[in-house]
C-alpha cells in the first residue's frame, strides 16, 4: 500500500521517471501552484466551471483527507506536484466511491492517469471499496479513455450533458493484462532511451588522461559513438581531444545519457547537473556507495531518489558501464577497452567483474553481442528492466544474464516465462541460497534448478557454460527432440561422446554412435556427417574429429571441416569438437565433447519446454479470500478455517490429555478412531509406533493409549479412520529468492531423508500442479507400482492448485505442511496441518505497478 511513509517512484508511458505518494496538508501551496499552470480548458474539464482560483475552503478539504473513506494521490515531477487523484466514499460504509484525476497540461499523455487508477484502486479495496463512479465531459476523450482502456467492465450513461461511468474495481485478468502490458512499454522504453542516447556528458574524465573516466571517455571515442560526447570538467577547455564545458548546459546540445565516474560525494551536483540538460538517464561508474557500508548505501539512496525525482533511471552505481554495438548508435560506455563484434546476444552482468570476463570470453568466442549492462549495486536498473527491453529489440536473438540476487524473483519469473516463448534466456546464477524464511529450510540444489526450468530459463554453473550455450543458441536452430546422432573417426571420442549423452540425458539414436575409423578421408567423413543430419531418426549432431596419425591418410591436408556446412543444411543443430582444424564460422566448436554435449543438452531441454502449452491459472470453486483473511488470529492462524476458506478440508481430530477423554472423544467423532501421539513430528510416525489405528471400542482405545503415554507423553491426538491411501505431503515455504513455493512428495523417512520433493514457484498454474505430482522419484507409487490401483491424480492436482492459490493471496502465511495426506483412488483425505504466520511478507510483483 502506498502511505505517506512510503512514497513510489512509477514509469511513465515515455519512460520518465515520477514520484507517487499519499497528498499532505502542507502540500496546500503546491496545490494551488499547479492549478495556476492549468490552461482554461484543463480547469473547464476538470470542474466543469472556469473555476479560476481554489478558494481556501475548497483547498483544505482537498489537501486534508483521511486516507480511508477519502484518499488523495499526488504527482511530482522535478520535485514539483504535476497532477493529483483522489476517490471519496459515497455515503459511510458504502461500497462506491467516486473518483477523479487532474494533470497538468505538460504531462497530459503520458499515462499519469492511468497509474493514479491503479494506486486509487488498490487503495480503496483494502477499505472495501468494490465500484468506483466517475463523471467525464463528452469532450474530455483522454479521460474516457483512460477508465475505458483499463480492462474494467465500464457502465456509461449519458445525462444531464455528463458521461456517467460506474465499474467494479477488483483486479481480473483483462486489468492485470493491461496492467502488465503497460509495465512492459514503459520499462522497455526507458532502458531504449539509455542505449540509444543522442549525446552523451561524461562527468569525472580527467584531463590527464588518468582514472576511470578518462577510461571510459576514451573507450566512447574510440568506439566511434555517433551521437555527441561532451566531456563535463570544472576547468578544462579540451578532455581526451574534445571540447570540455563546465556544465553540460553549456555545450547546447541533446544530451540524454550521463556517465558519472566521479567521488560519491560529488554525484549529488552531477545529477541536478545532468538534469539541467534534460538527460534520461545516469550510468554511474563510481564505487564508494552500498558497497562500502552503512553510509555508503544512504548516499546512494540519495542518489536514486534525486535522480527519479528528475525523470531518471541510475545504472549502477559501482558498475562496468553499458554498450550497444548497434551500427547506428555505437556506444561503448563501459571500462572494456574493446567490444565483442556487433551480433544478436544481449548480456546483462551485475557484477563488473563478471562482465569484464563475459566480454573477453564472447570477444575470443565471436559471440556477437547487440547491447551490454552492468548493473554493479542495481540501485535501480536490473535484470527485469533488460528483459523487458529486449523481448521486443528486434536486434536481439538471445538473452544471457549473470544474477547474484533477485531483486523481484516473482517478476522475473513472470517475464521469464513471456520472453522464454519467443527468446531464449540463459542465466548463470548461483544455486546457493541463504536459509528460508524463519525456520523453514534453503532449497537444495535440484529445487533450485527445477524453479529456473518452470520458467523456461536455461541455466548454467559457469561463465564458460554461458557462452557455451549462448553460441549455440545463436547459430543453430534448436533441436526437434532428444535423439542425437553422434558421428567421428575415433572410438574413443564417440564413446566418450555417447556416454555424455547419456549423463546428460540426451539419447543417442539408433545406429549411433557411428565411427568411420581413423583412415576414412575427408569424403567419407562429410558423407556420413550428412547422412546422419538428414537421417529422420535424427534431432541434433554431434561431429568429432581426432587428427590422425601420420600416414594414416592417402592426403594429410585435407580439410575435414568442410564437412560441417553440409550437415547444417538440414536444419538440425550440430555441435563439434575438432582436435584438429578451425571449424567454420555457424558451427559452435568446444575443446571437449563433454562441453559439447553438456551444450546440446541444455538447448534441449528448453526446446522440449517450448514444446509444452503454457500453463493457465485455473477458476477454482469454494475459494474465499476474505474468509482466509479472516482466520487469521494475533497468535497465528486457525489451520482449519484457513484451509477451509480454500476448499480445502482437513479430517478433524481432537485433542486430549487422558484416557476418559480419548473415549469422549472417540464417542463423538465416531468409531473406529486412530490414536496419535500429539507432538507435530509424531502425528505419522507409524514405524517409531506413534500411531496406533482401527480402534474399534473403548477397551481398544484406553489399551492403546496405555502403551502410547508413556513413550510419547500423556498429549495425544484422535482421528475419526479414513479409508488407507499413499501417504503424501504438501508444503508451502518463504524462500528469500524465489519467494513463496509448494513443494510436493511422498511421505515416509526414507523420502524426507532423500530430499525427494519437487518444487515450484507460486503462482501455480495448471501444468505446474500436474508436474509437482509426476516430479518425485517415488511418483511411480501414485501411478499404480507392483499392480496397486492408480490414485486420484486429479484430487492432488487440485489440493496443490488450492495452496498455491492460499500462498499467493495470503503473505502472512509464511510455510504450511499438510502431512500426511492420503491419496487414494476414489480421492484424498488431509489428516493434519501446520501454519506459521508472520507479518505479511512483501510481495514486489502485485499491486499498483511501482519500481
Amino acid at each position: 500500500m502506498t502511505t505517506v511513509e512510503q512514497p513510489v517512484d512509477v514509469l511513465l508511458s515515455d519512460g520518465t521517471t515520477v514520484q507517487l505518494r499519499q497528498i499532505r496538508p502542507e502540500d496546500a501551496p503546491a496545490i494551488v501552484a499547479m492549478h495556476a499552470r492549468f490552461s482554461e480548458r484543463t480547469r473547464y474539464l476538470r470542474y466543469f466551471s472556469p473555476y479560476p482560483r481554489i478558494p481556501e475552503r475548497d483547498l483544505q478539504r482537498f489537501v486534508n483527507v483521511d486516507h480511508r473513506d477519502r484518499e488523495a494521490f499526488v504527482v511530482l515531477a522535478g520535485g514539483r506536484i504535476v497532477a493529483v487523484g483522489r476517490y471519496e466514499r459515497l455515503g459511510p460504509g458504502s461500497p462506491e466511491a467516486e473518483v477523479a484525476f487532474v494533470v497538468e497540461d505538460e504531462y497530459q499523455g503520458r499515462g499519469i492517469g492511468s497509474v493514479l487508477l491503479e494506486h486509487l484502486a488498490d487503495a480503496a479495496r483494502r477499505f472495501g471499496i468494490v465500484h468506483f463512479v466517475a463523471e467525464v465531459l463528452p469532450a474530455n476523450g483522454a479521460m474516457l479513455r483512460v477508465f475505458s482502456d483499463f480492462g474494467y467492465q465500464v457502465q456509461r450513461q449519458f445525462a444531464d450533458g455528463v458521461v456517467h461511468l460506474s465499474f467494479p474495481i477488483a483486479p481480473t485478468e483483462a486489468t492485470l493484462e493491461v496492467q502488465r502490458g503497460r509495465e512492459h512499454r514503459t520499462e522497455s522504453r526507458s532502458i531504449a532511451r539509455l542505449l540509444a542516447p543522442r549525446g552523451i556528458a561524461v562527468y569525472g574524465a580527467s584531463a590527464t588522461g588518468q582514472g576511470v573516466g578518462a577510461a571510459v571517455l576514451g573507450h566512447l571515442r574510440d568506439g566511434g559513438f555517433t551521437g555527441a560526447i561532451v566531456p563535463v570538467h570544472p576547468t578544462a577547455s579540451t578532455v581526451a581531444g574534445l571540447p570540455a564545458y563546465p556544465s553540460a548546459v553549456d555545450a547546447g546540445l541533446d544530451i540524454d545519457l550521463a556517465v558519472v565516474a566521479v567521488a560519491p560525494e560529488a554525484v549529488t551536483e552531477v545529477v541536478a547537473d545532468a538534469a539541467k540538460v534534460g538527460a534520461h538517464g545516469l550510468v554511474v561508474i563510481s564505487a564508494g556507495f552500498a558497497e562500502a557500508g552503512p553510509e555508503g548505501a544512504a548516499a546512494q539512496r540519495a542518489l536514486v531518489r534525486a535522480a527519479h525525482l528528475a525523470g531518471m533511471r541510475v545504472v549502477g552505481p559501482n558498475c562496468l558501464g553499458v554498450a550497444n554495438t548497434d551500427g547506428a548508435v555505437r556506444l561503448n560506455a563501459t571500462l572494456a577497452p574493446v567490444l565483442p563484434a556487433p551480433g544478436r546476444v544481449g548480456i546483462f552482468s551485475q557484477s563488473g567483474a563478471f562482465g569484464v570476463a563475459l566480454l573477453a570470453e564472447a570477444s575470443r568466442r565471436a559471440l556477437g553481442l547487440s547491447s551490454f549492462v552492468s548493473a554493479g549495486n542495481r540501485a535501480d536498473v536490473s535484470g527485469n528492466d533488460l528483459l523487458q527491453y529486449w523481448q521486443d529489440d528486434p536486434g536481439t536473438d538471445v538473452i544471457t544474464l549473470y544474477l547474484e540476487t533477485f531483486g523481484n524473483p516473482r517478476k522475473f519469473a513472470r517475464l521469464a516465462r513471456r520472453i522464454g516463448r519467443s527468446k531464449p534466456v540463459v542465466a548463470l546464477a548461483s544455486l546457493a541460497r541463504p536459509r528460508g524464511v524463519g525456520d523453514a529450510p534453503a532449497l537444495d540444489a535440484a529445487a533450485v534448478s527445477a524453479l529456473f526450468a518452470q520458467s523456461g530459463v536455461i541455466r548454467v554453473d559457469t561463465v564458460s557454460e554461458l557462452l557455451d550455450v549462448g553460441v549455440l543458441l545463436a547459430h543453430q536452430p534448436l533441436p526437434a527432440g532428444r535423439r542425437v546422432a553422434v558421428v567421428g573417426n575415433s572410438s574413443a571420442l564417440t564413446g566418450l561422446a555417447a556416454t555424455a549423452c547419456a549423463a546428460q540425458g540426451l539419447t543417442v539414436a539408433d545406429g549411433y554412435p557411428r565411427d568411420v575409423g581413423p583412415r576414412a578421408d575427408a569424403a567419407e567423413y562429410a558423407a556420413a556427417l550428412a547422412a546422419s543430419a538428414a537421417d529422420e531418426g535424427v534431432h541434433a549432431v554431434v561431429a568429432v574429429f581426432a587428427p590422425p596419425l601420420p600416414g594414416q591418410l592417402a592426403d594429410p591436408d585435407a580439410d575435414f571441416t568442410a564437412a560441417l556446412p553440409d550437415a547444417l543444411a538440414a536444419g538440425k543443430p550440430v555441435v563439434a569438437t575438432f582436435l584438429a582444424g578451425r571449424v567454420p564460422a555457424g558451427v559452435p566448436a568446444y575443446p571437449s565433447v563433454e562441453e559439447a554435449v553438456r551444450a546440446l543438452a541444455r538447448v534441449t531441454t528448453y526446446a522440449d519446454w517450448l514444446r509444452r502449452p503454457p500453463g493457465v491459472l485455473p477458476g477454482l470453486d469454494r475459494v474465499d479470500r476474505a474468509a482466509g483473511q479472516a482466520a487469521f488470529r494475533v497468535d497465528g492462524a486457525d489451520p482449519a478455517a484457513l484451509l477451509r476458506a480454500y476448499g480445502i478440508d482437513i479430517v478433524e481430530s481432537a485433542p486430549a490429555r487422558t484416557a476418559d477423554e480419548a473415549v469422549q472423544a472417540a464417542g463423538r467423532l465416531g468409531w473406529p478412531v486412530a490414536l496419535k501421539a500429539a507432538a507435530p513430528g509424531l502425528r505419522h510416525r507409524l514405524d517409531l509406533g506413534a500411531v496406533r489405528l482401527d480402534l474399534a471400542d473403548p477397551a481398544a482405545l484406553r489399551r492403546a493409549y496405555a502403551e502410547l503415554a508413556p513413550a510419547f507423553g500423556t498429549d495425544v491426538l484422535v482421528q475419526p479412520m479414513v479409508p488407507p491411501g499413499v501417504a503424501c505431503v504438501v508444503e508451502l515455504m518463504e524462500d528469500p529468492a524465489f519467494g513463496p513455493v509448494v513443494g510436493f512428495g511422498l511421505g515416509g523417512v526414507a523420502t524426507e531423508l532423500l530430499g525427494d520433493r519437487a518444487w515450484r514457484a507460486v503462482p501455480l498454474t495448471d501444468r505446474d500442479a500436474a508436474e509437482l505430482v509426476d516430479e518425485p522419484r517415488a511418483a511411480p507409487l501414485l501411478r499404480g507400482h507392483r499392480g496397486a490401483a492408480p490414485v486420484d491424480r486429479a484430487a492432488l492436482v487440485d489440493l496443490l492448485l488450492r495452496v498455491g492459490r492460499l500462498a499467493d493471496e495470503q503473505p502472512r502465511v509464511r510455510s504450511l505442511t499438510l502431512n500426511p495426506v492420503l491419496a487414494r483412488p476414489d480421492g484424498i483425505s488431509v489428516l493434519h496441518a501446520t501454519v506459521r504466520t508472520g507479518i505479511e511478507a512483501l510481495r514486489p510483483d502485485t499491486g499498483p505497478r511501482r519500481l
